[in-house]
């Protein structure tokens, strides 16, 4: 059985025989089951297949471009595809760099990486953290520690929350609403901040991307001294995001403390200053021991 020819599809489309939808399915059809027919006879068959399926989304593009002036609709469709597999083989080169630097990424390697500040209440022995609410007469003063840990709410978890009201004698949900109160008022800033650190990790993929790339390319060509200038200022840019994000304070002031608390600005400013003179002090003693 003769097989028609492209040309024969597109002389019944001009002629109003065939209509364009039909067209364009019989377009599909040819390529699909007539691989050894086209520039692409070598590609493997997958391969092959997940091309025709994103060509089939072209084809009406063809028809509309084409002019006959002397080349055959054949033989313009088939430079079309010539062209477009190559469009197609970088998009999927480009997904599989890309896919393969997210997976490859480790945290510690990040050029955003962000050390939170250590504070090792959740490590501490329950006899130091109970000398830490302990003021100078002998009495409980819970409202020194709970001052740190509203100052440092950014870096605490409702699970930690719950394993430091235990241990200080905190109610559990009371220190949970004091938690959710404070975070409501830096809601504005914690969304600032949010927003800086995903455009980083962004960015850092952005330059794991380019490395690969630039990898890929030979030396002495023009497109490598391209990606390796994009790559270079990619860098930069990140490194300025990252003095940014040193720079953003991310700790409740002392006032808000107060106003969570419902202590003056001064009370909270003496508790934390005392508090710090007392951790370094046991620190050490810790050390010594």
């Amino acid at each position: 059985m003769r097989i028609e020819t492209l040309n024969e599809f597109f002389s019944d489309y001009t002629a109003g025989i065939l209509p364009r939808p039909d067209l364009e399915g019989l377009i599909y059809s040819y390529f699909f089951y007539n691989q050894e027919k086209t520039c692409l006879s070598g590609w493997k068959r997958d391969e092959y297949e997940d091309y025709i399926s994103w060509f089939y989304q072209r084809i009406s593009r063809v028809i509309d471009t084409y002019n006959d002036i002397g080349a055959s609709f054949e033989s313009y469709i088939s430079k079309f595809m010539l062209i477009s597999s190559r469009e197609f083989r970088m998009r999927i080169t480009s997904r599989a760099i890309t896919e393969h630097s997210a997976w490859n990424a480790k945290i510690q390697e990040m050029y955003a990486y962000e050390e939170p500040p250590a504070y090792h209440l959740n490590n501490a022995k329950p006899s130091v953290i109970k000398q830490m609410t302990i003021d100078g007469k002998g009495r409980k003063n819970t409202t020194r520690i709970l001052s740190l840990i509203l100052k440092c709410y950014y870096y605490i978890s409702d699970d930690f929350a719950d394993k430091i009201a235990q241990k200080i004698g905190i109610d559990q949900k009371e220190l949970s609403r004091m938690l959710g109160k404070m975070r409501k008022i830096r809601q504005k800033r914690d969304d600032k901040i949010y927003r800086l650190r995903e455009s980083m990790y962004c960015q850092y993929y952005r330059c794991m991307v380019y490395e690969k790339k630039l990898s890929m390319i030979k030396e002495n060509i023009t497109a490598r001294d391209i990606m390796k200038d994009r790559l270079t200022r990619a860098r930069r840019r990140l490194e300025s995001m990252r003095r940014r994000m040193e720079k953003v304070r991310k700790e409740a002031t002392n006032q808000q403390i107060a106003d969570v608390i419902g202590i003056s600005k001064g009370t909270v400013d003496a508790n934390l200053y005392r508090l710090k003179n007392k951790w370094e002090a046991l620190s050490k003693k810790a050390d010594l021991n």
